[in-house]
C-alpha cells in the first residue's frame, strides 16, 4: 500500500471513485447526476490542485486533495474512499498523510466542507463545526469545519 502524487492520467479513476463514494449514502439517481460536474475529477483539477491517491495491489481505491487558499490556510477539497472500503481506515491512512504532508509548511488552519454523513469522521481528527452551507437539497446543509494546526 502506498500514497502517491496523483497524475493527470488518473482523472477518470478518481471521477468513479467520487461518485461511488457520494452513492454510497444513498442519494438518488437524480442527485447524483445533478452533482455530476461537482463530483467530476478533472485533468486540470490534478494539475491545478495537490493530489494523492491510495493504491493497494487492486489498485487506486481512495484519493484526498487540497490547496491553498492564502497564507496559513489550506482546504481539503477531498477525500474519499471506494465504498467497500469505507469503515477499513483507509480513510485515515490519507488524512494522516495529508497532515503529515502540511505539517511544518506555514499551514496555521485546514477548512473543509464536509458531507453531512462524513462529519463524524472529520470530529475524530479534532476539526470542528464552524458554520454549514445549504445545499440543492432541502434541509441538507454542508458542515464547515475547521482545525487550527497548532
Amino acid at each position: 500500500m502506498s500514497i502517491l502524487k496523483a497524475e493527470i492520467k488518473d482523472d477518470e479513476v478518481l471521477t468513479a471513485i467520487t461518485k461511488k463514494s457520494k452513492a454510497h449514502w444513498g442519494y438518488t439517481e437524480e442527485q447524483l447526476l445533478a452533482w455530476s460536474e461537482q463530483l467530476t475529477i478533472t485533468a486540470l483539477y490534478i494539475k491545478d490542485n495537490k493530489v494523492y491517491k491510495l493504491l493497494t495491489d487492486g489498485g487506486v481505491v481512495g484519493y484526498y486533495s487540497y490547496y491553498t487558499c492564502d497564507e496559513g490556510t489550506v482546504k481539503l477539497d477531498n477525500l474519499f474512499v471506494l465504498p467497500v472500503f469505507i469503515g477499513s481506515g483507509f480513510g485515515r491512512l490519507l488524512m494522516e498523510d495529508f497532515l503529515h504532508r502540511i505539517k511544518n509548511t506555514g499551514v496555521k488552519k485546514v477548512t473543509l466542507e464536509s458531507e453531512p454523513n462524513a462529519e463524524g469522521f472529520y470530529t475524530k481528527f479534532e476539526f470542528v463545526k464552524t458554520g454549514q452551507i445549504e445545499t440543492s437539497i432541502k434541509d441538507r446543509y454542508l458542515p464547515v469545519m475547521q482545525l487550527d494546526i497548532i
